[in-house]
């Protein structure tokens, strides 16, 4: 048994082993460690016997689609994913680059390329119409990622966008322009691993002229004397005053210690209480509807109870602004079945191959999480075709999909990437109906690349390993009493065969009276209903839209 089975079996049976006590009851008295914030009081308690009284709220069972701005400094060397902890790894693709363009990380650390992003170009209002126009729902925007910067107005983190680089409050302008596009309101929180996943800085060079030379993860305010940046910690920012965890020169293991266990040096409380503190300014200064954690179900969980108690406060908090209604939707990952009763499970680039019983969400984007501009130069994009399907699969299964648009450094994306979003957009303001305020049907689907499906590993990634999708791959939803079934292809033979819907079906008994293409403006469709299924004529050509067909089946 592997230690994350282990972590998973203990929450399933003795969650709050873990934890402080804590007073019981239905309404909750805010307990909170000296010097931290207080929690709301109400409902929901720090333990996961709480937290499993949590409904997701429908206006997110109806939105279905939400897109994401996945931006902060490491996308303005525009070289991709993970470029703070990258740029320290001896000899690796980000690290021969930040030598080129910068200089050596002892001399230029990350803490530098801070101080080279000024997000010039960002206009938050122009890209939140475009997203509205492509049929978003909600958006995202990145609070914070594991190089521990945050992107909003922050009095416990002095590293923030406010003080430093743009000098502008990112999460502040993305809510606004959200608001204005009538849109719901998330951000993404990534943190709490900066103790481990920044290790790389504490290293040095093994070989070369200045082989040995500690790299900058080291340095204090103390060393800043002269410097643009006098007068900070480049330790509140790298967070690297503490012993290297087991193994930290194989750069593999941060993901075999994700979870707190296999040799990682554990957090400290300070640690761990400044990451509290911070994440509940973010959500009491600017109210999301939508937390995205980028952990293994909740923030320093097992090790801490601080994920605990700051979904207990968001629960909490809602219901007070919402007239006694939990509004507020949390995503993580990993979680186990009990686990997923707590928070709306999130599959990072990948989708689930069933019908879940609990909302979910797909986690994907167009490019790298981070820009990366050799994606563009070799127009290596995500189809609005693929990106189409993915939605039209997630919805069949009860899912929704969250997509991240890459932006530059400089805050726009470039002319590949609103292609594809214009591409979206014209899908959806013909088919929308078929997406938005759907359920499940019976069966999600039926046709060949469900027999090809590939299995999740870890947190997802199964996404395009399985059977591309064909005409004879339909997704099934419903809304009220109207079915749609949405190829994804145009059938060759001008004839679309359903065969979920043949005559005796358990699915769908009673008589089909009507057949409609979204998008055709010739009237309802030609149809034969047989024991082999609903045998549909096409019209002549395909709706301009493309991508995938939505029909309105009425009985």
């Amino acid at each position: 048994m592997n230690r994350r089975t282990v972590l998973k079996n203990l929450a399933l049976v003795a969650p709050a082993a873990w934890l402080p006590s804590v007073v019981a009851g239905l309404n909750w008295s805010p307990l909170a460690p000296a010097g931290s914030t207080a929690l709301a009081a109400g409902r929901f308690q720090p333990t996961w016997d709480s937290l499993a009284h949590y409904q997701t709220p429908d206006w997110y069972r109806d939105a279905k689609f939400g897109l994401w701005a996945h931006w902060g400094p490491q996308c303005q060397p525009e070289r991709g994913d993970w470029y703070a902890r990258g740029m320290y790894q001896e000899g690796s693709d980000q690290y021969k680059y930040h030598v080129e363009k910068y200089g050596h990380p002892s001399k230029f650390g990350f803490k530098d390329v801070i101080n080279e992003w000024k997000a010039e170009e960002w206009n938050p209002d122009e890209l939140l119409a475009l997203y509205k126009k492509a049929g978003a729902k909600y958006f995202v925007a990145l609070a914070n990622h594991h190089d521990n910067f945050d992107l909003y107005d922050s009095r416990h983190q002095p590293w923030n966008s406010t003080r430093l680089g743009p000098k502008k409050d990112l999460v502040g302008g993305w809510a606004k322009a959200a608001k204005k596009q009538g849109l719901r309101f998330g951000v993404s929180v990534h943190a709490a691993h900066t103790w481990s996943w920044l290790e790389t800085a504490q290293r040095a060079d093994k070989a070369g002229l200045l082989a040995g030379v500690p790299y900058d993860g080291h340095v204090t305010t103390a060393d800043g004397q002269g410097t643009w940046w006098q007068g900070y910690d480049p330790q509140a920012l790298y967070a690297q005053n503490h012993p290297l965890s087991e193994n930290s020169q194989d750069n593999g293991m941060i993901h075999r210690q994700w979870d707190w266990g296999n040799g990682v040096t554990p957090p400290s409380k300070e640690y761990c209480e400044k990451f509290y503190n911070r994440t509940i300014e973010l959500l009491d200064k600017y109210k999301p509807d939508l937390v995205y954690f980028d952990d293994t179900a909740l923030p320093l969980w097992p090790v801490n109870d601080a994920g605990l108690r700051i979904a207990a406060h968001m629960y909490n908090e809602s219901m007070k602004r919402h007239g006694g209604r939990n509004e507020a939707v949390i995503n993580g990952k990993i979680l186990t079945p009990e686990q997923r009763k707590c928070m709306v499970w999130d599959i990072e680039r990948g989708q689930s191959n069933e019908i879940e019983p609990l909302p979910w969400q797909t986690c994907t984007c167009l490019g790298q999480w981070h820009y990366d501009r050799r994606i563009y130069d070799r127009h290596g994009y995500k189809s609005a075709q693929t990106v189409v399907h993915t939605l039209i699969d997630v919805v069949s299964k009860n899912g929704n999909l969250l997509l991240s648009v890459p932006v530059r450094g400089n805050g726009s994306i470039d002319e590949q990437e609103r292609a594809v979003v214009e591409g979206i957009a014209s899908w959806m303001q013909v088919n929308g109906e078929s997406i938005y305020g759907t359920r499940p049907w019976k069966i999600f689907g039926e046709g060949p690349a469900q027999q090809g499906a590939a299995a999740l590993s870890a947190q997802g990634f199964n996404e395009g390993k399985g059977k591309p999708f064909g005409a004879q791959d339909i997704r099934f939803v419903v809304k009220g009493e109207v079915l749609y079934a949405t190829a994804l292809g145009w059938p060759a033979d001008g004839q679309l065969l359903i065969t979920a819907l043949a005559t005796g079906s358990p699915h769908r008994p009673q008589p089909v009276r009507r057949v409609e293409l979204l998008g055709h403006t010739g009237g309802p469709l030609a149809f034969e209903r047989t024991a082999q299924g609903l045998r549909l004529t096409m019209p002549a050509s395909a709706p301009k839209t493309g991508l995938a067909y939505a029909f309105k089946i009425l009985s």
